[in-house]
């Protein structure tokens, strides 16, 4: 039977979503049902649509196999003593075409097979021929001694399409077929029928008394749906009308579709129970950039930028400053150097030696990045099952053991900006040489006429009124000297805006290993959840 595009289809494939999201996540042995329910859909749908499969149990000595006997015509079952202790159904099949598939799905061995209707006379073939396409089961006892009867009466009640119970007057309360079946298929009781068996050994006046009784029970359980038959298997009594509800059912071909459906709807509500309805959360661009900021302290980003800004003021004076005042100075160290920040041979990027000289992240810091994590998980998942909460905090905080290599890496794959320092810096220190040349060539050349006496001389090249050569020296030192002193306003915001151009690139670095670390986990499993929500929600539709 195709299901695809069918509501079936619709809820059997979305079932199985849901199952497969919420592996791992939610209960294992609820997802194990979820799982068992799809395959056992899918596995029934594939099979035969024109039979129906009637599993008859009941306890030892309720008239179970008399009953299957009764509805055969034959003796099929053997009853009472000589019941065999085989943990085997028998099967009666109305209608053989088409079976022999749905009997192996079954696990029927071929010698508890028996087709009905080959073996009945022209008489009796029309009196059974209302039970054509019915596959007829007679499960073991239920309460057995031998585990393996009642392991083979539960796999055979999750797959039968339509389960008559069959109870007696003595045993019809009891609280083993009422807890273990009956109270648990409240989901599947359009598909349960209830047959009272030796109605005839109950005093007339007390049979509706007790049939009000086993109702009673029934209601108890939830089962208000379910009918209840009196019945004699022995003497025949009520075996016309079973067999006539068992007909009806099976000629209307609702009972496979009804069975798996509510299967379906059954474990699909437990799943949403677990799984709960709040809306799927989005991760919100506020709570990450809390996490990046810890990250980033954590990796020690603040300590590169400001070390990197330090570096490029340093560089800048000493390129745009008087050369003499930068000679009386002394050379200033880099700072990044004196960090044992190595830029690599390009200039452009932390060496892994340089990494390896950053200090360690401190326990402050540690702290904070934990706290973080936990605060951008429990903000996701406020109002969700324990399960989701669970699952979501394990997966932000799964890869956190690879947080420092991996911020080590993203520091060291980020072009700092920092290889060259801008032209118009080379430009001044040009300019500053020169200057400084003109000064020189001032100095020695006013040496020159003092020694000579002819510094006031009228014929040495005079600029307004002053001798060029003193022009040239006090020039040179005041203009190399005012020009060093304004460029280091300059110098001090290219070195800003290069600390900012680099804090951002190693931000976006550190924002990579967030996404990858925490965010992309968390991000999975919020898709699960809105996976095993939708699902669900298609399961039951």
């Amino acid at each position: 039977m195709v299901t695809r595009g069918t509501d079936i289809g619709a809820r059997i494939d979305g079932l199985d979503g849901a199952a497969k999201a919420a592996r791992g996540r939610l209960d294992d042995g609820l997802v194990d049902a979820a799982a068992d329910v799809v395959d056992r859909a899918a596995g029934r749908l594939r099979l035969s649509a024109t039979h129906t499969v009637v599993g008859i149990a009941g306890a030892t000595g309720s008239g179970k196999s008399s009953t299957f006997n009764a509805l055969t015509g034959l003796e099929l079952s053997a009853v009472g003593v000589r019941r065999p202790t085989t943990s085997w159904a028998t099967a009666c099949v109305w209608g053989r075409e088409g079976a022999d598939e749905l009997l192996e799905w079954l696990e029927i061995a071929p010698r508890h097979q028996t087709t009905r209707d080959s073996m009945l006379d022209s008489g009796r073939r029309e009196q059974q021929a209302e039970l054509d396409g019915v596959v007829l089961l007679d499960l073991p006892d239920h309460d057995s001694t031998e585990v393996a009867h009642h392991l083979e009466v539960d796999r055979l009640v999750a797959l039968a399409d339509l389960l008559v119970w069959v109870v007696d007057p003595q045993k019809y309360a009891d609280a083993a077929i009422h807890d273990r079946y009956l109270k648990p298929s409240v989901g599947q009781q359009d598909v349960l029928l209830v047959v009272l068996n030796h109605i005839d050994t109950v005093p007339e006046e007390r049979r509706q008394s007790m049939l009000d009784d086993v109702r009673r029970l029934l209601d108890q359980d939830g089962l208000d749906r379910v009918p209840v038959l009196p019945i004699s298997a022995r003497l025949g009594i009520g075996i016309p009308e079973l067999r006539a509800e068992i007909a009806r059912r099976s000629a209307e071909k609702q009972s496979t579709r009804t069975r798996i459906d509510a299967d379906i709807r059954e474990v699909a509500g437990k799943l949403a129970e677990a799984n709960g309805d709040v809306s799927t959360r989005v991760v919100e661009p506020a709570r990450v950039a809390a996490l990046d900021d810890a990250f980033a302290q954590a990796a020690g980003v603040p300590v590169v930028v400001e070390a990197l800004e330090r570096s490029m003021r340093v560089r800048g004076n000493r390129a745009t400053g008087w050369p003499v005042i930068n000679l009386l100075a002394g050379i200033r160290s880099d700072p990044l150097k004196r960090l044992d920040l190595d830029l690599g041979e390009d200039g452009r990027r932390l060496s892994g030696r340089t990494r390896a000289a950053l200090p360690e992240a401190t326990q402050v810091q540690r702290a904070r990045v934990d706290d973080e994590v936990r605060v951008f998980a429990d903000n996701l998942t406020s109002d969700m099952a324990p399960a989701w909460v669970a699952a979501v905090r394990r997966a932000a905080g799964s890869r956190l053991d690879q947080l420092g290599d991996r911020l080590d890496q993203a520091l060291a794959d980020t072009d700092l900006g920092a290889a060259r320092l801008p032209a118009w810096v080379g430009i001044v220190r040009v300019l500053q040489w020169l200057l400084l040349l003109a000064a020189v060539a001032g100095l020695g050349w006013t040496a020159a006429l003092a020694g000579l006496g002819r510094l006031d001389d009228p014929d040495t090249v005079q600029v307004g009124g002053v001798a060029l050569a003193i022009v040239l020296l006090v020039g040179g030192v005041v203009i190399g000297l005012v020009l060093g002193l304004l460029c280091r306003l300059f110098v001090a915001r290219m070195a800003r805006n290069r600390a900012a151009r680099a804090d951002e690139r190693l931000r976006d670095g550190v924002n990579a290993v967030t996404h990858e670390l925490v965010v992309e986990p968390v991000e999975v499993e919020l898709a699960a959840y809105a996976a095993v929500r939708d699902g669900v929600t298609r399961a039951r539709a």
